[in-house]
């Protein structure tokens, strides 16, 4: 899929030390993974290559959590406490984003698609194609139906005062 089809999406930390911005389609689609540590955060998944993100500010205001194997290195800032990306295990070479720390205004829509994070040696395999260059992305903008044991569609709107947070555009 071309460039052409992404936009650049900005978002931080609480504070807004830590600032980042992430090109990635407007309509994204996101893992919800129910391993301890992602659950207990409530983190979205996005998981780009390397390349299609960079660390505007907050670089010094970054602390850094490592735990089992040590490859994930969960990055959060210092001061408020929020991560808001990290570089994962199963993609040593991407950056995982929060979407939940994406700033209002190019979120067209979210599909989220659980992750059986508890059984994560089983299913690592399937997030590795996320930080391919091709192929991933086209996959984040196909249409997909949506059921509440398989993956959910989020309307923004829907969502009382988290609707608040995404563009206009994305109530229609």
């Amino acid at each position: 899929m071309a460039d052409a089809a992404f936009v650049t999406h900005r978002g931080g930390c609480h504070c807004r030390r830590v600032r980042f911005e992430v090109e990635a389609p407007a309509a994204l689609l996101v893992q919800e993974c129910n391993c301890s540590l992602c659950r207990m955060s409530g983190f979205h998944h996005l998981i780009v290559p390397a390349a299609r993100f960079r660390l505007l500010s907050g670089d010094a205001d970054l602390s850094e959590y490592t735990f089992n194997t040590g490859v994930a290195k969960h990055r959060f800032c210092r001061v408020c406490g929020v991560k808001s990306f990290y570089i994962p295990r199963s993609n040593p070479d991407g950056v995982d984003v929060n979407a939940r720390c994406l700033d209002d205004g190019t979120v067209e829509s979210l599909t989220i698609e659980p992750f059986d994070g508890q059984n994560w040696e089983s299913n690592a395999a399937s997030l590795a194609q996320l930080t391919l260059k091709e192929g991933p992305w086209a996959r984040s903008v196909r249409p997909r139906a949506a059921s509440y044991k398989s993956e959910r569609a989020i309307n923004p709107a829907a969502c009382g005062s988290v609707g608040s947070r995404w563009s206009a555009a994305a109530r229609r």
